[in-house]
Order: C-alpha cells, then sequence, then structure tokens
C-alpha cells in the first residue's frame, strides 16, 4: 500500500472523527443549555436546540420519564453517545484500510 494511499485514509478517518464529535458536542450543549435554562428567544440558542433536535430526531422522547429534564438528558445524550461510537468505530476502520 502506497503511503499517499494511507494518508488520504488518515484524513478521511479524522473528518469522520471530526464530525461525529461536533455532533456529539452540539448534542452536549443542548442538553448544558436546557439544564441550565437558557433563553429561548436567543438566536444562538434557538440554532443549538433546532440543530440537536434535528440530530436526535430519532431518539428524541424515545424514554417516558416523569421529569422533563431526565426525557432531554435520557434522549440527546443517548445520540450523543451513539454519535460518538459509530464516528470514531467507522473511523478506526477507514484508518485501518
Amino acid at each position: 500500500m502506497s503511503l499517499r494511499y494511507r494518508n488520504g485514509a488518515h484524513q478521511a478517518g479524522t473528518v469522520i472523527a471530526v464530525v461525529a464529535d461536533v455532533m456529539a458536542l452540539i448534542l452536549g450543549l443542548w442538553i448544558v443549555m436546557y439544564l441550565l435554562d437558557a433563553n429561548p428567544g436567543n438566536s444562538f440558542v434557538q440554532f443549538i436546540h433546532d440543530t440537536a433536535r434535528w440530530l436526535a430526531g430519532w431518539s428524541h422522547d424515545l424514554f417516558t420519564f416523569d421529569a422533563a429534564w431526565a426525557r432531554v438528558v435520557a434522549g440527546y445524550g443517548l445520540a450523543a453517545v451513539v454519535y460518538l461510537f459509530v464516528g470514531h468505530a467507522i473511523a478506526g476502520r477507514v484508518q485501518r484500510h
């Protein structure tokens, strides 16, 4: 295998890992903003909420805890962990080949 091919695979794996990290960061940021009762009228808070809701669309309201904060932490937290795990697993696999 040529060095050029390995560098390309390494770069692709790094990009995949960074994208997964950014997705998890947005979800984690929304969890913190929700728990700290961030101003929903703020445009940055709205952007983070909308993006996190889109990213966690498959896990949003997956759990039916009585407390709203527990639903947010579990639903968005699960999505963040899945994106980190799957993203880094794919990145590692790409970098090895």
